[in-house]
């Protein structure tokens, strides 16, 4: 009978010490939502770390942790802010510079003072469990004294009691050693009951009494699953269960019972809280995921190429839309929310820091483009009074030329540059334009003597009477004497007086080799009447004659391609050569026709 009793009581203490446990893993959960309090401000987390520091309370490892990462949240988004503001402004990305925060600092000087309390109170605590160790195994080991033989059991009654009643009251012990001793413990005080002869009346009132005081826990402990907050009920429930722990045993036929009842409601509150975690860690992952998406999603802009100014800007607001939206998204689970967090700064950062290296060094050109500009306009001023029109002319456009390979400058820097230095070349240009404005009369009158010339060409044909090549010479003479005539006019009427001299040449040239083909087609029956041989002969010659014309021809046309026609000069000699060539080819043109009339004859 003594071994089922032992058995029974084993079972009661295993299964309150597994509900022990649980409580003990729910209050930890517990303590990590109480951590959650929602902090709006820098001095609010200040304040808080600020009263942790000056209390006489432990600091919790997992509060602090909570509080350091929703300051430097709070701190990055400041920055940010700042940065943000200054850049909208117009602000220069080199010269922005981080203010210091006293915030930050003092922030850092109160969490240095909770860290060494938390240290100093940790080394303490653990000198206290061990202490405490001690003085429990030592009440265990009295207690198992006790229980030893009914007579004992009897004689030691008042002094278990208070051995009960110093367990009570001695302090938590090192957590790796609190189940075993909680069980060894709930052994020999069941054993020391079980062998404890009271009389009657003082046994059954001590256990009416406890069972009396535990139904009140059960009663208790089953109203919390009414409550709406769940956190609350929890820390109810764990104190519910310190109290049963401190209630005496109840008759043995009971204590399945009403330890059931008790373990029964505890479970609904331990079920409804646990599944609030899941839930918030669920939550967490999410939110986990989301910024990890993020993070990779910055990287990505920060490694793209930028090779100009809106190339930046373009990613800078992509950055700035991503921040926005890191923002919106809740926790990571804690032990991932301060290394997400870092990865997303460190991304953000790498931009805006080769960022603000680009327009360094953008900078840096920007300077080195004006000094250019500055030496182009201080060149074009000590110009702009020359008299020297042709000279100078040259040079202003050479400058004109250079600034247009230089790159760009600050807007307003750039407008006054080139203010200045149009300005300087349009004195010089409006000063030589009013100096030749006399020559422009006289170049109209030569345009007039140009033009009456080309008429006279106009007028000449193959049938004019008199020697055709003279007449054209005698005005070709005269036509090169004339003067300049306007710039504009120069091509057209140069093309026009060409024109004409190639038609002249064209049409003598038709009409001469008209004349010699019929004079060569008259001889060529004095010839016939000579024999075959004279006929061949003469044909031998003609072809020899083609040959060497063909080639000639192509000498020409080669060197044509090695002359340059962007000057008056080299327009005059290629025009020569030109009407040389069509000299050529009419030649033999009218060697090819002789040719073709001796043909003709042979075959008659």
């Amino acid at each position: 009978m003594m071994d089922s009793q032992e058995k029974a009581l084993q079972q009661g203490a295993n299964a309150e010490e597994k509900a022990v446990d649980t409580a003990v893993q729910a209050a930890q959960a517990a303590q990590d939502e109480t951590a959650r309090k929602v902090y709006k401000t820098k001095k609010e987390v200040l304040d808080r770390v600020r009263e942790i520091a000056q209390s006489e309370e432990n600091p919790r490892k997992d509060e602090i942790d909570y509080l350091k990462t929703v300051f430097y949240k709070l701190h990055f988004n400041e920055r940010e802010a700042q940065q943000k503001a200054y850049l909208e402004q117009g602000g220069d990305p080199d010269k922005y510079v981080v203010t210091p925060d006293e915030d930050e600092e003092a922030f850092k000087a109160e969490m240095s003072i909770v860290k060494e309390k938390r240290a100093k109170i940790f080394q303490q605590q653990e000198q206290e469990k061990q202490a405490n160790l001690e003085k429990k195994l030592d009440i265990i080991e009295k207690i198992k004294n006790m229980a030893t033989s009914p007579d004992e059991a009897n004689q030691s009654y008042n002094e278990f009691k208070q051995l009960q009643q110093e367990w009570k009251e001695t302090g938590a012990v090192p957590a790796e050693r609190a189940s075993e001793l909680w069980r060894n413990y709930q052994l020999y005080v069941e054993q020391f009951y079980d062998l404890l002869k009271l009389n009657s009346e003082a046994r059954e009132y001590d256990f009416k009494k406890n069972l009396e005081l535990k139904t009140k826990l059960c009663e208790a402990a089953e109203k919390l699953a009414d409550q709406e907050d769940i956190i609350s009920a929890f820390h109810q429930l764990q104190e519910l269960h310190q109290q049963y722990r401190e209630v005496g045993p109840v008759a043995k036929e009971l204590r399945e019972d009403i330890w059931n009842r008790f373990k029964a409601a505890s479970t609904v509150i331990n079920k409804r809280h646990q599944q609030h975690f899941e839930e918030l860690r669920g939550k967490e992952e999410e939110n986990l995921a989301r910024k990890t998406a993020l993070c990779e999603k910055a990287e990505a802009v920060a490694a793209q190429p930028n090779a100009n100014s809106s190339d930046w800007e373009k990613r800078t607001k992509e950055i700035i839309d991503i921040q926005a939206e890191w923002k919106t998204i809740g926790f990571a689970p804690q032990k991932m929310n301060v290394k997400i967090f870092e990865r997303f700064r460190a991304a953000c950062d790498d931009f805006f820091g080769r960022k603000g290296e680009y327009f360094k060094q953008l900078k840096e050109k920007f300077a080195d483009n004006a000094a250019r500009k500055q030496a182009l306009v201080e060149k074009a001023q000590a110009l702009q009074d020359s008299t020297d029109w042709k000279s100078t002319s040259d040079k202003l456009v050479a400058l004109q030329k250079e600034w247009k390979t230089i790159g760009m400058v600050p807007k307003k820097m750039g407008e006054q540059l080139w203010t200045d230095f149009q300005a300087a070349c349009n004195k010089f240009f409006d000063a030589r334009n009013a100096a030749n404005a006399g020559t422009r009369g006289e170049e109209k009158a030569n345009l007039a003597k140009k033009q009456e010339v080309i008429e006279k060409l106009k007028a000449i044909t193959a049938e004019t009477e008199g020697n055709v090549q003279e007449m054209v010479q005698k005005l070709h003479e005269e036509y090169n004497k004339i003067g300049h005539v306007p710039f504009k006019e120069k091509d057209k009427v140069y093309e026009e007086y060409h024109a004409q001299l190639d038609r002249i040449y064209k049409e003598l040239n038709v009409s001469i080799a008209r004349r010699k083909l019929d004079n060569f087609k008259s001889n060529i029956k004095n010839m016939a009447q000579k024999g075959a041989d004279a006929l061949e002969g003469e044909r031998s010659r003609l072809v020899r004659r083609f040959e060497g014309l063909k080639q000639d021809v192509q000498t020409y046309e080669n060197n044509l391609g090695f002359l340059n026609a962007s000057s008056k000069k080299g327009n005059s000699l290629i025009d020569e050569m030109n009407r040389k060539v069509q000299k050529l080819k009419d030649e033999m043109e009218l060697v090819k026709q002789k040719i073709k009339a001796i043909d003709q004859q042979d075959a008659q």
